[in-house]
């Protein structure tokens, strides 16, 4: 580490946020990943922030943050929202620095993530489940604070975060063997970008940085089309860690002049990646964590041959989630089809329908049928599962020729919604 004197100006909280922080926080490894360096003919390293003690880089701000404050505000107790990471960072900090904490969570909140907030936090946090949002939480929080006297902890928009953010950042630039032509990395409220940026600006400017977002939960996208944050109205929380509806305001000035480009992920692309992380690197991530391999493939081209790395931001995924994380992903790639298709009220007719229309390699995966004596043919729900994507389209004339084809189920989100 420098010496204190010797700091740049614009990073000196940031090197002292590592200071403060040398003994909390795990310095996780930039790893190479074998796998898709072949793929993508580049070096590509993962910074492991999933490795942290809570699972998430999201530590390193909360607890940078309440070490700055004086004796007589934490007194007041501490209040934060999140939807998972934040409030486990807050509560470990709480718990270590035997404050009183009063964490917000969205009611859709995933299980594991409650619980090891409650793990953290133990006997010295209380968690309020309040809203469909993270906003929503957010301000429920802050009115808890004006009627309480207590401290709200930002998330994300506030200095002290974004100093304990940008304190991986100097670790990925210390960790690097060589110079950084690419990082990718995941964004929700801006925290971590805002750090990253913050970093690289001063010690790195060549560094291409890609900030990664879902395609629900667009808002660091849409604020630098609009030149500032604008709450988005409408967002998926699949992508819970990086559900945010606006982006912070002093995350979005640290970022917008420069973030190199912006990608946005499918959300079924985050399950292809969350499975192939699992499968082919025993890697666990949450869907936040797969953000930034997720992009790699919209860089393909301009990537090879380059020193690339993707910050892991988070390992907090609950396994019950996993079935519909394989569900979006083979719906994703093509693999997993959903119809409305009418069957003669016969014996026989399911046997017809097999033998003439369903491939060789073809699956019935999903089927709920009712008879109904008072009429002549049936409305069948039918999942097919295909062994080759191309499969689909002689799986539809079939469906049509043989007229058990009444509607195409899997660009309705309504409907897939009662399915998976």
């Amino acid at each position: 580490m420098m010496r204190e004197e010797t700091y740049p100006s614009v990073l000196d909280n940031v090197y002292r946020a590592a200071e403060r922080l040398r003994n909390i926080v795990v310095r996780t490894p930039l790893a190479v990943n074998n796998n898709l360096s072949t793929i993508y003919n580049a070096k590509i390293s993962f910074k492991r922030e999933d490795l942290q003690r809570v699972r998430s880089y999201k530590i390193r701000g909360a607890y940078n943050k309440m070490a700055v404050m004086s004796p007589e505000s934490l007194a007041k107790g501490v209040v934060c929202a999140s939807a998972g990471n934040h409030a486990q960072g807050v509560a470990f900090a709480c718990s270590t620095m035997k404050v009183k904490g009063t964490i917000f969570m969205p009611l859709p909140t995933p299980g594991q993530k409650l619980e090891q907030v409650k793990m953290f936090g133990g006997s010295a946090i209380d968690i309020v489940l309040y809203g469909d949002t993270f906003d929503e939480a957010k301000d429920a929080a802050v009115k808890f604070c004006d009627e309480n006297g207590g401290i709200f902890i930002h998330p994300f928009d506030d200095q002290n975060i974004i100093d304990g953010q940008a304190t991986a950042a100097l670790e990925i630039l210390e960790q690097s063997e060589e110079p950084v032509d690419y990082l990718f990395v995941p964004i929700g409220g801006g925290g971590l970008a805002a750090g990253v940026c913050t970093v690289f600006s001063e010690l790195s400017p060549h560094t291409k940085i890609i900030g990664v977002e879902p395609s629900a939960a667009a808002s660091m996208k849409k604020a630098l089309e609009n030149g500032k944050p604008v709450l988005l109205e409408k967002i998926s929380r699949f992508v819970d860690g990086a559900a945010v509806q606006k982006v912070g305001n002093l995350n979005f000035e640290l970022c917008k002049n420069v973030l190199y480009d912006m990608a946005l992920v499918d959300e079924g692309m985050v399950c292809e990646t969350i499975l192939s992380l699992y499968n082919k690197d025993a890697i666990v991530v949450e869907p936040a964590g797969a953000l930034s391999v997720a992009a790699l493939e919209k860089y393909k081209d301009q990537i090879k041959g380059k020193n690339v790395v993707c910050i892991i931001s988070g390992s907090n995924n609950d396994i019950t989630r996993m079935e519909e994380i394989k569900e979006k992903a083979l719906l994703y790639a093509g693999l997993k089809h959903y119809f409305l298709v009418r069957f003669a009220q016969r014996p026989g007719a399911l046997k017809t329908f097999v033998m003439n229309v369903l491939g060789p390699n073809d699956d019935i995966t999903f089927f709920e049928y009712t008879q109904k004596n008072s009429k002549e043919k049936g409305i069948a729900v039918l999942g097919i599962g295909l062994r080759n994507s191309e499969d689909f389209t002689p799986l539809l004339n079939n469906m049509k020729k043989y007229d058990f084809f009444v509607n195409y189920l899997n660009n309705d989100p309504s409907l897939m919604n009662l399915l998976i």
